[in-house]
């Protein structure tokens, strides 16, 4: 008897449904959140040991020079906290951030102040720390969007967690700009005073500190009235900071 054979059914290909716009887009913008949680964690980790080496602002105004046809210049030289002046320490808690050694990074107080009196019109000194300014100028750009303060949010907790309060004003004051292409205490010292940040006086120190909001339009020496009235009242105050213990 002869056997039927049934020929055997070839197998169709599955085929798979076409991946979504959204569902690339959501892997896509997943990774690069772990890639920026990863460097940034890095780089935080970095510099909590190794000096920083310039900051983004100093590449901006190097650009801005540039552009304008300006001399591309300026000094930077690291100094451990230890070689820079006590009285340099007091007169940025004085003028920037009284509550520096008190709070967790965010001064919430200060903040709602500098709110309600922008509501009005007035022009005052901003509510950042002296914490969210250090995450400001060494990981960011300059600029008032949402998205850089969320960042600056971020990156100030992140210092105040594994930093600490001595690395973050080492950091400030070895990075902040202090007159036109000067960066750092050191640099500051050399610049308006011929000597080194460890011999600052609380004057001198106050002089430094009265031109941080503007160093690029004040100066330390030779100061205007504006100027001088700000130097005498961060001497006042200086003397009420006290012992700074980190």
């Amino acid at each position: 008897m002869a056997t039927k054979i049934t020929p055997r059914k070839s197998r169709q290909p599955v085929k798979k449904e076409p991946t979504s716009f959204m569902s690339k887009l959501t892997r896509f913008l997943f990774k690069v959140f772990l890639w920026f949680l990863g460097l940034s964690l890095f780089f935080v980790v970095l510099f909590k040991f190794v000096p920083v080496p310039f900051t983004p602002l100093m590449v901006i105004r190097g650009i801005e020079n540039k552009t304008a046809g300006k001399e591309v210049f300026f000094s930077h030289d690291w100094e451990p906290i230890e070689n820079i002046s006590m009285n340099l320490q007091k007169a940025v808690i004085a003028s920037e951030d009284g509550t520096f050694l008190k709070h967790n990074g965010f001064d919430f107080v200060a903040m709602q102040k500098a709110y309600k009196s922008n509501e009005r019109g007035r022009r005052i000194k901003g509510g950042s720390t002296i914490s969210q300014q250090t995450a400001k100028n060494v990981f960011l750009w300059q600029g008032r969007s949402y998205l850089r303060k969320g960042l600056e949010a971020y990156f100030t907790v992140l210092i105040e967690i594994i930093w600490g309060k001595e690395r973050i004003m080492e950091v400030y004051l070895n990075s902040i700009e202090m007159g036109n292409g000067v960066y750092g205490a050191q640099a500051a010292a050399e610049h308006w005073y011929r000597k080194g940040a460890s011999s600052l006086t609380p004057m001198q120190a106050a002089g430094i500190a009265a031109i941080l909001p503007n160093p690029r339009k004040y100066s330390a020496t030779s100061s205007s009235s504006y100027i001088n009235r700000r130097k005498a009242k961060i001497v006042r105050v200086m003397r009420q900071v006290g012992k700074i213990e980190y």
